[in-house]
């Protein structure tokens, strides 16, 4: 498949309401959509990073850079096979794994298109629909957040995950937890706690909860392993797993219970299915977690979700959860059972939006 263009769109999308986490309320989200032709066909592919590092290191600013100045010119002209054989050739760039994913999403993309089959098809999963949850950003209070969590239930969603920080954790939880007993319900911290004050999220263990969701710095494992001897609650681990090997790492180390497979976060789509295949193997279970991405990014997570070791309910809200208005002609909408569709069509099964893009669109680069 000689790749002819990349085309990157720096995007800016308004949230149907403020998402706050440990790190930040967001208004606004930023995202580069990568734009690759090939063979007569056009495969598109999200890029995650946000405009800010409060997740990791990565922006739309450092990934606009590393896709143009590193990653184009190892692709541009060339015949690339597959998905390994991209990330054959950017194994030399150092971390920036959400640049890479978008490219190799776009990637996916075509070649889904040029073989007439759907990424489910293409990764062997079983599934045509998938368990899905919602996360719910920090509130003013505990009561507002009991409130508007039973605004997602009356929408139909089944499981809720709920961001926490220190002083916003045990109270907001266990009010949510008395208000709906029972409730599948899980906290993700985004690394906002030590060692020393995760000793706080220990009453949650008398919660019931699903998981508690990378309590501690967004690098570690090793104190992770210490924190999860102290708890029943199964400890979760999203930012600490850049790539497969970490996976491993954490595993072997006893760091947690459950993984969070992110495609971004790991480098893409083929590095996750490595993660889940090592996961499977180990009788250990993963879920998909949620970058507030577009619906070119949610086909993703849906296709990548479809695999069977995908046992736990996946932050791959409906479409209108985050946006009034996406950049795709499909809208992903909540089935009665909690369970989102996973596209059918070629690639990522679904066509972009143009008009939408340049609505939302900052700026756009075509590298030839």
């Amino acid at each position: 498949m000689r790749i002819d263009s990349l085309t990157i769109h720096h995007l800016s999308m308004p949230l149907v309401s403020p998402f706050e986490t440990s790190f930040g309320r967001e208004t606004q989200r930023e995202c580069i959509l990568v734009e690759i032709r090939a063979d007569g066909l056009t495969g598109y592919g999200e890029c995650v990073a946000d405009g800010n590092p409060g997740y990791c290191y990565e922006t739309t600013g450092t990934a606009w850079h590393v896709i143009k100045d590193f990653i184009a010119p190892l692709i541009l002209g060339q015949d690339v096979a597959d998905a390994s054989d991209f990330q054959r050739r950017v194994e030399g760039i150092r971390g920036h794994m959400l640049a890479k994913a978008g490219v190799e999403m776009a990637l996916w993309d075509l070649l889904g298109k040029r073989g007439g089959q759907s990424l489910r098809k293409m990764f062997g999963g079983g599934r045509d629909k998938v368990p899905v949850g919602v996360s719910v950003g920090i509130q003013e209070s505990p009561e507002v957040l009991v409130r508007s969590v039973e605004g997602y239930l009356s929408d139909g969603y089944q499981r809720v995950k709920l961001k926490i920080k220190p002083g916003r954790d045990v109270a907001d939880t266990s009010a949510v937890r008395k208000a709906f007993p029972a409730l599948k319900l899980q906290v993700d911290a985004n690394s906002a706690y030590s060692l020393e004050s995760g000793q706080a999220l220990i009453p949650l263990d008398e919660l019931d909860l699903l998981l508690i969701e990378q309590p501690l710095f967004e690098d570690d494992i090793w104190d992770h392993a210490k924190l999860q001897r102290q708890l029943r609650t199964p400890v979760c681990l999203d930012e600490s797993i850049v790539s497969p090997r970490h996976a491993r790492y954490a595993l072997e180390m006893d760091a947690c219970r459950i993984i969070n497979i992110k495609a971004g976060r790991v480098g893409g789509l083929s590095q996750a299915l490595e993660i889940h295949d090592l996961c499977r193997g180990r009788g250990v279970p993963v879920w998909c977690g949620g970058m507030l991405e577009t619906n070119v990014g949610r086909a993703s997570n849906l296709a990548l979700a479809s695999l069977p070791g995908f046992s736990l309910p996946g932050d791959i809200s409906a479409s209108a959860r985050y946006y009034a208005e996406d950049i795709t002609e499909e809208t992903f909408t909540l089935n009665p059972d909690s369970t989102i569709d996973v596209p059918a069509g070629p690639g990522l099964g679904v066509t972009v939006n143009l008009q939408a893009v340049e609505k939302f669109r900052l700026a756009k680069l075509e590298i030839n």
